[in-house]
């Protein structure tokens, strides 16, 4: 069994250099490299119990994360965001505990993971009011997805998303321009409305109350009744940008079924380029989310509170930019 005598005799460095690398504490980066380096070569496993002994801490990150679609793990947005998250603290060897919540938070959940004794917590949450102060906890926390009272928030700039996708559409030609919004409880949902609206009127252009549609929590059956109540419409839209992904790709379907082409009759632009955007047809034209860079900022801001508590309440927000991804949904108007 490989030790961390043999990690500080391979790389040359002392067992208390080792020591202070391998439970990321302060050491020349040249240092923490060779040590790490080390490592690898030797297939080092560090024994939990006595780093959680040696340091009091038991390397154990607790994920809290609330959905309404019944996916869970498997929902494009979270399992990217805790990819991105879980690369991260894996570089620092921490290990994941993951609890769910459906439609909120209870208090119970922190207690749970502060009976695990973990090192600090993630929330991944949208919607809804937060528990964790309530419980009179304190605990190096950061949230997903929503910017909050309490400190430490990595979040998406949502209404300049809403803004690149009205004006990709203007700039074809589209004045005619629906909104299927995401349920309006949640951050992500009120701020990309907003933005649509914004935008529209720096274009001077009308927001339509009948073109503004209830989509729900982002899924496709949300989406699929949306797109029939606008395709209902006498006067229909040319172009509709859609919350997210899976309701613009529901869209695009009821539109097909309905006899109309995408994009020849009706153009159609999503949010969060999630995998399967790029692989219907038409390949979807969206707003890309940058999930694991969302994960790994939040990682980083949680790392840096559980490591120097002083600065645990610290309120610092991290607004992760978008970007349009160009694809064949859109169609310039004659």
């Amino acid at each position: 069994m490989v030790t961390i005598y043999d990690i500080a005799k391979h790389s040359g460095y002392s067992i208390a250099t080792v020591s202070k690398a391998l439970n990321n504490k302060n050491v020349s980066e040249k240092a923490r490299l060779k040590i790490m380096d080390a490592v690898d070569e030797l297939h080092y496993t560090p024994n939990s119990s006595a780093r959680t002994l040696a340091t009091n801490k038991s390397w154990m990150i607790g994920i809290v994360f609330d959905e309404n679609l019944g996916f869970g793990l498997a929902h494009p947005f979270f399992s990217q965001v805790i990819e991105g998250f879980k690369k991260h603290v894996e570089l620092y060897n921490y290990d994941l505990l993951f609890v769910s919540r459906h439609m909120g938070l209870q208090q119970e959940t922190y207690k749970h993971l502060l009976h695990r004794g973990v090192d600090g917590i993630a929330v991944i949450q949208s919607f809804g009011d937060d528990e964790l102060r309530k419980s009179n906890i304190s605990i190096p926390s950061v949230y997903i997805d929503r910017p909050t009272n309490e400190p430490g928030s990595v979040y998406s700039d949502n209404r300049s998303g809403s803004r690149l996708a009205v004006n990709h559409l203007v700039e074809n030609g589209h004045t005619k321009i629906a909104h299927i919004m995401g349920d309006q409880t949640t951050y992500a949902g009120i701020e990309r409305a907003a933005g649509f609206k914004d935008a529209m009127k720096a274009h001077g252009l009308e927001v339509r109350k009948d073109y503004l549609v209830d989509g729900g929590y982002y899924s496709q059956a949300g989406g699929r009744e949306a797109m029939i109540r606008l395709l209902a419409l006498d006067d229909k839209p040319t172009a509709v940008y859609a919350a997210g992904d899976e309701m613009a790709i529901a869209a695009i379907r009821v539109i097909k079924e309905s006899g109309l082409r995408v994009p020849e009759d009706i153009s159609v632009i999503g949010f969060d380029d999630i995998k399967l955007a790029q692989h219907i047809d038409p390949p979807l034209t969206t707003v890309r989310q940058d999930k694991e860079l969302i994960g790994q900022q939040a990682a980083i801001m949680l790392l840096e509170k559980i490591n120097n508590k002083e600065d645990m309440d610290k309120d610092v927000k991290k607004m992760v930019p978008v970007s349009l991804v160009k694809r064949q949904s859109v169609q310039r108007l004659a």
